[in-house]
């Protein structure tokens, strides 16, 4: 029986020591956001309260317990007009205190890398995503199956060690 997926609020507020994200997509579909960039429109980071959403605060509380969050995005070059956005955006994750890698796909050749995006709550519990292939989110599931946590949380790992920091990262 699969279990049901609680908000991820609710599952990073339950994390004591790490959280890791891996993004595999080139495209996660549209959102204002993108559609404000595409137009020419650039946040004022100087701003906070124009940008800051509840997400971001879900990890700053996070991070000020204690919780070591990770994102890595694995990224096909040259890059998509989305990852071009995200690279963007990325700003507000590390700002919120997220340690954020990219790794060109090409870079990852000879990986055995799972077949959706997750979280990883500390090293027990996945939250999977499963998306449309126009990118649009469709479900999530959570797993706490031992080999499946052990072979994701291996193939992060891997990404982790190859991929390169947000801060030098160009597109």
């Amino acid at each position: 029986m699969p279990l049901s997926v609680p908000p991820f609020s609710e599952l990073l507020a339950k994390t004591r020591n790490s959280a890791v994200h891996l993004e595999m997509r080139d495209d996660y579909g549209s959102n204002p956001r993108l559609e404000s960039w595409q137009r020419g429109e650039r946040v004022d980071w100087t701003d906070r309260d124009s940008w800051w959403h509840p997400f971001h605060q879900t990890i700053a509380d996070a991070v000020a317990r204690g919780v070591v969050i990770r994102r890595a995005r694995v990224v096909s070059e040259p890059v998509s007009e989305y990852i071009r956005w995200e690279h963007y955006a990325t700003h507000a994750n590390v700002t919120a205190g997220e340690d954020v890698r990219w790794l060109p796909r090409e870079r990852a050749t000879g990986f055995l890398l799972p077949a959706h995006d997750f979280w990883l709550f500390d090293g027990a519990l996945l939250r999977i995503h499963h998306f449309a292939g126009d990118g649009g989110h469709v479900t999530d599931e959570l797993s706490s199956d031992a080999g499946t946590l052990k072979s994701y949380a291996a193939a992060f790992e891997e990404i982790w060690q190859h991929a390169t920091p947000h801060s030098e990262y160009t597109i």
